[in-house]
């Protein structure tokens, strides 16, 4: 339903390799398709099968909440490669939600600081200046990936007019491929930009290093 997935890829110590694919947050609606057999390996195309679980995490959310998730595993019946199904609103390698980091992005896209930032979500100061150096770094490859999304989405694509930043065009061009997406698709409504992001980019709003092809 959403543009281009792609996965963010881990290898393990043991070099067997492992990625994370994004998948939708209702994790009952994720789960009906894997078993189904709806779920494709992005890199054969292969079914995915059932394998396991990873371990539990707990997630920093909004307004203090704490997500407490067990990833599901499966694995490529075709190329035998394990994936971790990893819910939108969770960003690999990432102990806060979307959300959350998003919301800090977009702080920090108005101007102000990591410190005022990381006291205003009362989060480590280390943790939000870690988020924002990687975005800044990313984040003309993460506008490129969101302006071909947002002509591939709209009838009529309206560019948005450029920012103060390279961070703040990537931030109003992911908005505008969300709003794009919500009229095709009325159900992503119901998903927030960043999670919007994150199952649209494979999970790589930080890690982008290349834009959409």
């Amino acid at each position: 339903m959403l543009p281009r997935l792609e996965r963010f890829q881990l290898i393990t110590a043991g070099q067997t390799e492992v990625s994370v694919l994004i998948v939708d947050s209702d994790v009952l609606l994720a789960e009906r398709r894997l078993r189904a057999g709806e779920l494709a390996c992005p890199s054969c195309g292969a079914v995915l099968a059932p394998w396991g679980h990873g371990r539990p995490r707990e997630i920093r959310g909004d307004l203090g909440a704490r997500l407490f998730v067990r990833p599901r595993r499966s694995r490529c019946t075709g190329c035998q490669i394990t994936h971790v199904l990893l819910p939108e609103v969770i960003w690999p390698r990432r102990m806060d939600a979307a959300e959350v980091i998003g919301a800090g992005l977009e702080i920090a896209a108005l101007g102000m600081g990591h410190r005022q930032i990381a006291a205003f979500l009362g989060l480590a100061e280390g943790t939000v200046r870690g988020w924002i150096r990687r975005f800044r770094r990313r984040s003309e490859a993460v506008r490129r990936y969101f302006t071909v999304a947002l002509v591939a989405l709209a009838d009529d694509p309206v560019m948005p007019e450029p920012a103060a930043s390279p961070l703040a065009d990537a931030i109003l061009v992911i908005t505008a491929a969300h709003r794009a997406a919500a009229v095709k698709w009325p159900d992503i409504n119901t998903v927030s930009p960043w999670a919007f992001a994150s199952r649209a980019i494979g999970g790589r709003v930080l890690t982008c290093t290349s834009s959409a092809s």
